[in-house]
């Protein structure tokens, strides 16, 4: 058997799906690569402007998302849908070398609050968008076979990201690993071009494929479109609240790993190491998930096993540090909630969008992608804050994000049915519009 028909047999890809499949890996691999180099720098950053600030930074990210979204939903409303990708990735490699500059010219607190925001937009932005362009280019069935070994390429490209950030940090500075990362998020525009073409005969808009909004078009709608799309399905606000409790427990996480670094590492430039050594870990567990768990727990248990397996993990890992509020437990419980989010639950967010139309893919998704996730990190940051000035420590803390992880757990269990019981509904009677879960 060659060597490709063997690949494909391995990550379940049909006749003539193998070479997208590779560069939809190879997308997340560069995007994920460069950000993965920068993100030590930020939170590198993030703990010299001072652990107790962290609070206004998450504001500050998400007032930046509510002035940003409606800038690029006006600008998927003017531009073909094939050439959004360019524009807004094109964008950012503009910032990038910005920033690069602005390195070069020396360090200051400030720079690094407005880098730690920036980078904050950028990651949620540049990962949103290339979720809708998979989920525009494969269809339903495609993506439940194909996501994981998609995401993958992620999970490659955080493993690489952080080990070249290591090795790189002193040689080229944080000005040479910003260029580094904007040439490969440049890189990505070459994949996305073959995407969006082999879409067209292999993919969601190939002949005898469900309905779907040609790709030459700009999407439908206002810049606040994605929103009212939100608002008027009860199934879009389920899964915005789902990913604010996402963000919840992500962050009440967070805030102790930065509490808890700055006060075991306080040289910088170890804190760089920590924080790269951290991410080299869990992108290597979430690949070897992402290859060998994640596609034959969705194939034998469905979407729910994704959606609320790692939320009972994480409310467990939250009693664990009521318990023991240790460095070494709390970085046990980042990596099983990092390293679950990455394999199981991202995928399995991204398939409740793969039968949706083009405005609810590329809008709605963005928005609560963006704007709801930033709304759960800055509400959830403030509530820490809150919960710290009682005095109970880690303690109380503790316990509330693990009444988050339930509830995030249960809310993840309904989405794998409703989406379940849609997808069983549509194989019965298909829509003409491409619409549904309303």
């Amino acid at each position: 058997m060659p060597l490709t028909q063997r690949l494909a047999t391995a990550i379940n890809a049909r006749s003539g799906e193998l070479p997208a499949a590779l560069c939809g890996f190879a997308l997340f691999f560069c995007l994920f690569a460069g950000y993965f180099m920068l993100r030590p720098i930020r939170e590198a950053m993030g703990i010299l402007g001072g652990v107790e600030n962290l609070q206004w930074l998450f504001t500050a990210t998400f007032v930046a998302m509510l002035l940003a979204v409606p800038l690029f939903a006006w600008l998927n409303s003017r531009v073909a849908r094939r050439r959004y990708v360019d524009w807004v990735y094109g964008f950012f490699v503009l910032n990038l070398l910005a920033f690069a500059l602005l390195f070069q010219a020396g360090e200051s607190v400030w720079g690094g609050r407005v880098f730690y925001v920036w980078i904050s937009v950028y990651n949620l932005f540049v990962v949103s968008v290339a979720w809708s362009l998979m989920a525009d280019v494969f269809d339903a069935t495609q993506a439940r076979r194909l996501f994981a070994f998609i995401a993958a390429g992620a999970s490659c490209g955080g493993l690489t990201g952080p080990a070249l950030g290591a090795l790189l940090i002193d040689a080229l500075g944080q000005s040479g690993l910003t260029l580094l990362a904007a040439a490969l998020l440049a890189a990505t525009l070459v994949a996305k071009r073959y995407l969006m073409a082999w879409r067209e005969y292999g993919g969601a808009g190939r002949p005898g494929a469900p309905p779907s909004e040609s790709p030459s078009k700009p999407v439908i709608g206002n810049p606040f479109s994605g929103i009212l799309l939100v608002l008027r399905s009860p199934y879009l606000l389920a899964v915005g609240a789902f990913v604010i409790l996402l963000a919840t427990a992500s962050t009440f996480l967070y805030f102790e790993q930065a509490r808890l670094v700055a006060e075991s590492f306080p040289d910088r430039a170890t804190q760089i190491r920590v924080f790269s050594l951290l991410d080299f870990i869990v992108q290597a567990l979430s690949l070897a998930a992402q290859l060998f768990i994640a596609g034959r727990v969705a194939e034998r248990y469905g979407l729910r096993a994704l959606l609320a397996g790692v939320p009972a993990l994480v409310c467990l890992g939250f009693l664990a540090l009521a318990l023991a509020p240790t460095f070494a437990v709390l970085a046990v419980v980042m990596v099983v909630r990092r390293v679950g989010e990455y394999a199981f639950v991202r995928p399995g967010r991204e398939m409740l969008f793969a039968p949706l139309d083009a405005q609810t893919k590329y809008k709605a998704k963005n928005f609560i992608d963006t704007v709801v996730y930033r709304a759960g990190d800055a509400l959830s940051a403030w509530a820490k804050a809150l919960l710290d000035t009682l005095g109970a420590g880690v303690l109380l803390a503790a316990l509330a994000g693990a009444a988050c992880a339930a509830v995030w757990g249960g809310l993840g269990w309904y989405l794998g049915g409703k989406q379940l019981r849609t997808e069983e509904a549509r194989e019965e009677t298909p829509s003409p519009s491409g619409r549904g879960l309303g």
